[in-house]
């Protein structure tokens, strides 16, 4: 089964183009490169005959109950961290997890952290590099570099089903290295550097119809053997014109050791 939805892809331009994160000190204000607003083909893999699978296309849908009711606060943060350890060590064979970011977006106006709108990957070689050193220290990273590690985001929806703004990605096989770009990720306290893709008519993307809370999604945002970083994005997508609630959702960014 296919959709067909609006996606954000990034333009090709002379110099180096960048995001500001909470520009001017102020929590959620952003300010965004220009994006090229693009007519999209989708796959909804809950439909499809075929399967995507982690290890080779870079993304995966599965089940995952979880015991956390309300991801307010900080309290389910110890319980959710050893549910996505043990996930992860049984489904990619980490020997390590660090589970070191969660992002809460509420699909809303005045919500701190909106859905990402824009085609891309969450980390540049560069840096992933760095963000290793932040996470680890300088010598625990360079035992780390000596061995195949990754950086791997889980996402979920929160409360409700997914029915407004689902998350689709772009499978890698379908991506020419050219589509690429480096971007600035610059915080008031940090530079961090990620990938935008430009479009491509070549680019197959898929998502997962109506996920529910249940269900999670696991990417690969980079690998130092060479897995590739795939490249996501939230859709301008409606499943059911009817339903009101709110698109909600956590992502949880882990870095792992093979």
């Amino acid at each position: 089964m296919t959709r067909k939805a609006t996606v954000n892809y990034h333009v090709h331009k002379p110099y180096r183009q960048a995001f500001e994160l909470d520009a001017g000190g102020i929590a959620g204000n952003l300010i965004s490169p220009e994006l090229a607003p693009t007519s999209v083909t989708l796959t909804d893999m809950r439909a499809a005959a075929t399967s995507v699978a982690f290890s080779s296309d870079a993304v995966e849908f599965t089940q995952l109950e979880t015991q956390v009711q309300d991801f307010s606060g900080s309290a389910w943060k110890q319980t959710y961290d050893a549910e996505l350890t043990g996930m992860l060590r049984e489904k990619l064979g980490a020997r390590e997890v660090l589970v070191f970011d969660h992002t809460v977006r509420t699909d809303d106006p005045d919500a701190t952290r909106k859905p990402a709108r824009n085609v891309h990957s969450d980390y540049s070689q560069e840096g992933a590099e760095q963000r290793l050193v932040d996470l680890l220290g300088a010598q625990t990273a360079a035992e780390w570099a000596l061995c195949h590690y990754a950086f791997v985001n889980v996402w979920r929806p929160v409360q409700n089903p997914i029915n407004s703004a689902p998350l689709g990605f772009v499978l890698p096989s379908s991506v020419d290295p050219s589509d690429w770009i480096l971007l600035d990720l610059i915080y008031p306290d940090r530079t961090g550097q990620i990938m935008g893709l430009v479009g491509n008519p070549q680019h197959e993307w898929v998502y997962h119809s109506k996920m529910t809370p249940d269900e999670i999604a696991i990417f690969n945002i980079y690998d130092n053997k060479g897995l590739p970083s795939i490249a996501h994005s939230a859709l301008d997508l409606v499943e059911d014109a009817g339903v009101t609630t709110i698109r909600k959702s956590i992502e949880s960014r882990t870095l792992v050791r093979y």
